[in-house]
């Protein structure tokens, strides 16, 4: 298992629900504490300074260290645990997925359930089961004894999902990689910068609570003031049956992605045309893709003050907001190498001629 495989293994088996991400950021912080100056925003972003050759331009990354989970929010007398939703999930992924509640006293595992179809009448049985009738079992028999375990409203719930290398040696499978495998990224191009020089300095943000509203972005930007940013994100691999290219375009093992388009973001063209330039000069291949339901940290970042110019990076996944999503190594590291060379490009007169 090499130094990138046990990153990825480590960031995306810990835990860390939007508005409890310490057990991850503390992960991250200690990777990160190496590479630069470390401080954080008051909601818990983390922010690693890389000083170069310039104080300016200031060029944030921005990759989001929380997951898609759940919280406790009712403890039914029977000692079944309703629960709401932290982030976006897809009602039919949920049923007899396992998860972890992180309660004061420590780690309860439970599994999501419903009625059993046994027992339903024919015009429901072939219905999906909405949220709001599902419920988490712990295995108890009373209110008490779910609360004797440690269990009360608000404490956050979690997937309980394992990394693991899948049969051809380059696919990887686990929770997470939403956005785990964009802060592993950036800590990657922040290493590789540790030997090469750049005409900036670096401000490498692992953002919070973006699930549920891109809130870590909107109070990091305020503590980088950048004047370009880059985020960095799992895209969308619609290489599955039933999904056409003109739906979800990136395919895993074919490169890392650039957005041309999400919900609430346009990215800047002159920066992404640096980053398809780039590409090419350095034997890049990149997908170009778009995101017409969702969003990202960069539809915040770009809106700050007078604006900032804005792209994503993406590595292409299969199975987003799920227990189990799947991504493919060549993505990663061609993301990571095309980061790296976008980085040392970007001095004063480049990041000036964007808006131009």
């Amino acid at each position: 298992m090499d130094q990138t495989v046990q990153l990825l293994k480590a960031l995306t088996e810990a835990h860390g629900v939007p508005g409890y991400e310490a057990p991850v950021r503390a992960l991250i912080r200690e990777a990160l504490e190496p590479l630069g100056h470390l401080s954080e925003d008051r909601l818990g972003s983390v922010i690693c300074r890389k000083d170069g050759t310039s104080s300016s331009p200031k060029v944030m990354l921005a990759a989001h260290m929380d997951e898609v989970g759940f919280m406790v929010k009712h403890i039914t007398p029977e000692g079944f645990i309703k629960f709401l939703p932290l982030g976006g999930w897809f009602d039919q992924v949920l049923l007899g997925q396992r998860v972890i509640i992180k309660t004061r006293k420590g780690d309860v595992v439970g599994v999501i359930g419903a009625k059993p179809p046994h027992i339903l009448p024919p015009d429901e049985r072939n219905k999906v089961v909405p949220k709001k009738d599902m419920f988490i079992d712990i295995g108890a028999t009373s209110k008490a004894e779910v609360e004797e375990a440690g269990v009360r409203p608000g404490d956050p719930v979690v997937p309980r999902a394992d990394f693991v290398v899948l049969a051809n040696g380059k696919s990887y499978l686990s929770k997470a990689f939403d956005d785990r495998v964009g802060v592993a990224v950036m800590i990657e191009a922040l290493q590789a910068l540790q030997e090469r020089s750049h005409p900036n300095t670096i401000y490498a943000t692992a953002t919070v609570q973006e699930e549920i509203g891109l809130r870590g972005a909107q109070t990091s930007v305020w503590a980088v003031e950048p004047d370009v940013a880059i985020i960095l994100e799992s895209d969308i691999a619609g290489d599955i049956p039933g999904v056409k290219a003109e739906q979800a375009p990136a395919r895993l093992g074919k490169g890392p992605s650039l957005l041309i388009y999400e919900r609430r973001m346009v990215p800047n063209l002159a920066l992404r045309d640096l980053f398809l330039e780039t590409a090419k000069e350095i034997g890049v291949n990149v997908q170009m893709s778009f995101v017409e339901g969702g969003g990202t940290d960069g539809a915040a970042i770009q809106l700050h003050r007078t604006g900032v110019p804005v792209i994503v990076l993406s590595v292409p996944a299969r199975h987003i907001h799920s227990h189990s999503a799947i991504i493919h190594r060549d993505d990663f590291d061609q993301a990571v190498q095309l980061l790296v060379a976008v980085l040392q490009r970007l001095d004063a007169e480049t990041v000036a001629a964007l808006t131009r």
